[in-house]
């Protein structure tokens, strides 16, 4: 039978008692972890956030009806203990933070009974994820999802008092605004008030923000929910978290110095690492050239070569075709790697595949010298030494080639070096390793529409020098943006806003907007801009993300308190789900499931 708590106040939590408490008499809550009866004692591991604390109950300290109650416990009931702090019998436990100590219960009492719960709360959980999402309440009481989420809690404090004291204010725009299809698909919410009509949850705050500089408010920040109906991965959710800033009367520089110190003040605070400012930066161009990734993970070598010019004329028709075609020939030095098998060799060429690759060509450099390659025959022994030469081959290397469009080839390359590495864990996990790219492309050509989309967001400020080009040539025209890498995963990125209505209208038209058309998507910022607007720039960065890497978790739900899984569903509260007829009436919503269906398929 559950019991009150009868006017009983929590001293302390479980984990903050220490040697220093011995002779306080405590009052202490939470869980039971485990209880081991010995026969005249017995010995109860309590559970809270803070950690876990061993009580020992003996009739002679806490009396027959304690002792009773003791005997009934079970893994997760929930109880109180009152008890003098004394100094282990036994030897110490080193693995817990009050291993030195333990308390002798004087009274308990049983707050809440348990059933045995699905799965053991434990800590490296061998329990499918699966079961432990259905169940994230009981999950979320494992040490390690309590020491993420409430590293993630300071880390948001950090950031709140930084952004403070570099005067931001924290303003939150709205939930529920206009749908503007440009990018990710919206979530649409119906209005009942104005039938036939959605709202959009928010992608990001952007426009709302540009908004805010309009105001007057200079600099802003907020610890910003935004949604996107997109295919989800490991970090990537439908619902997530921003850190988003904008600035009034700055330029790119301004930005990347708030953000980066606000980032070095996360990480000292949250987990005592030391980032070196000011942060590395390196344009798109040559993030792509080099790693053919443009958010590139720089922790490891294995650096792409362009090896276009020394294969040009060649009799190898896979290189000289794509040469032809107006691609390129690049290639990644495996060291060391020459004797690899070749069924490994096969399974990165499957692998490469799934990146675009029609193959993936390889020369390994054998310890006596000679050549072993998949394309030695069409090529002489000039023209294979003069390759090896290039890509700094030496005995016992492995080199790998891809030949194709230049963005196929980043493609393949990127993903290829990465996934050898982690084969051959040349990765080091203890490095932070930050990076900023800068100068990306404004817009890229989108097949499907037949139409240049911007890269970012349609607001995104040309190059200065770039701008004569939007009319000419607006595939070779350089954003003022910059995105944020840590240990090669996008942490966020921004850019300069355009903030003059004629660069605003050209950017419009390179997009393929009519005036009418961007009227329609974006009139009120249009209008906004007619009285007055300074000059602006700002960022955004995935707190979710952040705290991923920070924790070192496998992926994204590790972080979240409830997340959702591949389909965008809550296996907990199993969202989303039916409604009932009365509320679809009330919205003048008549649903044809049938008709969907079939357009899905």
């Amino acid at each position: 039978m559950a019991e009150s708590m009868q006017g009983l106040k929590r001293t302390h939590r479980c984990g903050e008692l220490s040697a220093k408490n011995i002779g306080e008499t405590v009052t202490v809550m939470g869980w039971v972890q485990k209880q081991r009866n010995k026969g005249g004692i017995i010995f109860v591991d309590m559970r809270d956030r803070a950690g876990i604390l061993q009580v020992i109950f003996q009739e002679s300290d806490c009396g027959a009806e304690s002792f009773a109650k003791a005997e009934k416990l079970r893994s997760e009931f929930v109880i109180a203990v009152v008890g003098r702090v004394e100094k282990r019998e036994a030897a110490a436990n080193e693995n817990l933070a009050t291993g030195e100590i333990e308390v002798r219960a004087k009274q308990v009492r049983i707050l809440s009974e348990a059933e045995t719960p699905p799965f053991p709360i434990e800590a490296e959980s061998k329990t499918k994820e699966e079961l432990r999402l259905k169940y994230r309440y009981l999950d979320l009481r494992r040490p390690e999802l309590q020491r993420n989420l409430m590293l993630r809690s300071k880390i948001t404090t950090t950031i709140r008092s930084f952004m403070a004291e570099e005067g931001f204010l924290e303003i939150e725009t709205p939930m529920l605004t206009k749908s503007t299809p440009e990018g990710a698909r919206d979530y649409l919410v119906p209005s009942r008030v104005h039938p036939g009509n959605f709202y959009a949850l928010p992608q990001s705050p952007q426009i709302f923000k540009q908004l805010l500089m309009c105001s007057g408010y200079d600099r802003y920040f907020q610890i910003a929910r935004c949604f996107r109906d997109e295919d989800l991965r490991a970090d990537r959710q439908p619902e997530f978290t921003q850190v988003d800033l904008e600035m009034s009367f700055v330029d790119v520089d301004d930005v990347i110095d708030a953000t980066e110190r606000m980032v070095a003040s996360v990480c000292k605070e949250a987990i005592g690492h030391e980032v070196s400012l000011p942060i590395q930066r390196m344009t798109w161009k040559e993030a792509m050239d080099r790693f053919g990734s443009d958010k590139p993970d720089t922790r490891f070598g294995m650096e792409l070569t362009d090896v276009s010019d020394v294969v040009a004329g060649c009799g190898f028709g896979v290189f000289t075709g794509a040469l032809e075609n107006g691609g390129s020939v690049r290639g990644i030095n495996v060291k060391g790697q020459a004797e690899m098998p070749r069924k490994k060799i096969d399974a990165l060429v499957e692998f490469a595949k799934g990146y675009g690759a029609k193959g993936l060509a390889y020369l390994s450099v054998q310890p006596d010298g000679t050549y072993k390659s998949s394309f030695a025959k069409f090529m002489t022994e000039e023209e294979l030494a003069k390759l090896v030469e290039a890509m700094g081959g030496e005995k016992g290397d492995l080199l790998l080639f891809a030949a194709d469009k230049n963005k196929i080839v980043y493609s393949v390359l990127g993903a290829l070096r990465i996934e050898v590495a982690k084969q051959l864990d040349m990765i080091d996990n203890s490095k932070f390793n930050f990076l900023w790219v800068t100068e990306f492309p404004l817009l890229e050509w989108d097949e499907d529409e037949n139409r240049f989309v911007a890269m970012h967001h349609p607001f995104t400020m040309p190059m200065e020098e770039d701008l004569p080009l939007l009319d000419t040539d607006p595939g070779k025209v350089r954003a003022k943006a910059y995105d944020i890498v840590l240990n090669g995963v996008e942490l966020g990125g921004g850019s300069v806003r355009i903030f003059q209505p004629d660069v605003q209208e050209k950017m419009f038209a390179a997009l393929g907007f009519t005036k009418e058309s961007a009227y329609d998507r974006f009139g009120f910022l249009i209008n906004a801009f007619k009285y007055g607007v300074p000059p602006h720039a700002g960022l955004a960065i995935g707190l979710d993300r952040f705290v991923m890497l920070l924790v070192k978790a496998d992926n994204i739900r590790e972080v979240i308190a409830f997340p959702k899984v591949k389909d965008a569903s809550c296996l907990m509260s199993e969202a989303p789900n039916v409604v009932d007829d009365v509320q679809l009436t009330d919205l003048q919503i008549k649903l044809d499931l049938q008709e969907a269906v079939s357009e899905a398929e």
